[in-house]
């Protein structure tokens, strides 16, 4: 398995299970050479890291800033990912403000929505304490429904319970059924554009890589190309969303466009339990991912 991981959440996400130390103590264990903590939104984890990394308390991994933003481009969502820029410049918390604001008033609707949608009761104020920030991620949910005392003999969780065909990562597929963007339960969270997201990250230094395409494009590559338009340095090739079959087109598409080849396993711990740190699937060197990322910063450097 890969001892690179470029896409890796922490508790600092809303649907995030592990403190950035617990983190990077399992990374150590795992003999890793370069991890990125890359919560949502939100860059408290890569800070954390960094101050880890600062202090002497690891010396591995190597470490870089990261954060995965959530964007709009032509009507979708998009997740941009961002390395090795400056974590401390106030944008970010101003856009982590921005979006707090906003989850923390869709959190009790994205709750009523699902209770009507399913007919599953739950317990608001069980599940508004239990949320990391105050923010009531689906995957919460999910697993507050899945704790329902009537669970095992629901209709609507079946697909979810052990033996069904969506068990494998029942919180976070359930976040994807009732919650995703056109789904019963969505509550619409304005983002920043993914141009805007783009031009920040370049601006305090780092580096943008599209995540996961093959999740978010649907196989739209003339948008691809539209995504490549606007500035983007990179594309997470290797990810755990991605078929063999798919990494191997969007290696094809990042070297025909001289973009950087990234790899990033989307680790969070318990909503996505089947996804192990390093588990994106890349068949390339890791000593040539992270060449190829220092390369870049120190042309940004320079």
């Amino acid at each position: 398995m890969s001892k690179v991981d470029l896409h890796i959440h922490s508790i600092k996400s809303s649907d995030g299970e592990l403190t950035v130390s617990g983190i990077l103590g399992m990374c150590k264990t795992a003999g890793m050479k370069l991890v990125s903590i890359t919560d949502h939104n939100s860059v408290q984890g890569t800070c954390e890291a960094l101050e880890i990394v600062k202090k002497g308390n690891i010396t591995k991994p190597a470490v870089l800033s990261g954060v995965e933003l959530d964007s709009s481009y032509k009507g979708r969502f998009f997740h941009i990912l961002g390395y090795g820029f400056d974590a401390s410049r106030r944008e970010y918390s101003e856009i982590e403000k921005d979006i707090l604001n906003q989850e923390k008033t869709a959190s009790k609707e994205r709750i009523h929505l699902f209770q009507k949608t399913t007919g599953i009761p739950l317990d608001t104020k069980a599940i508004l304490d239990a949320a990391n920030g105050g923010i009531v991620a689906g995957e919460l949910i999910g697993e507050h429904a899945m704790a329902w005392e009537n669970a095992a003999t629901s209709d609507v969780l079946k697909p979810y319970r052990p033996g069904g065909e969506k068990s494998d990562m029942p919180f976070v597929r359930i976040y994807w059924d009732f919650f995703a963007p056109g789904k019963p339960a969505y509550i619409p969270v304005e983002f920043i554009s993914l141009p805007d997201a783009i031009k920040l990250i370049h601006d305090t230094g780092g580096i943008a890589v599209l995540a996961h395409p093959g999740q978010n494009i649907e196989g739209d590559f003339n948008l691809l190309d539209d995504i490549i338009a606007e500035g983007i340095d990179g594309i997470e090739v290797y990810s755990s969303y991605h078929t063999p079959s798919e990494a191997a087109r969007f290696l094809d598409i990042a070297r025909q466009k001289k973009l950087l080849v990234s790899c990033g396993s989307d680790f969070h711990g318990k909503t996505k339990p089947n996804i192990p740190l390093g588990g994106h699937g890349s068949l390339l060197d890791d000593e040539d991912i992270i060449n190829s990322f220092h390369l870049k910063l120190a042309q940004f450097a320079g």
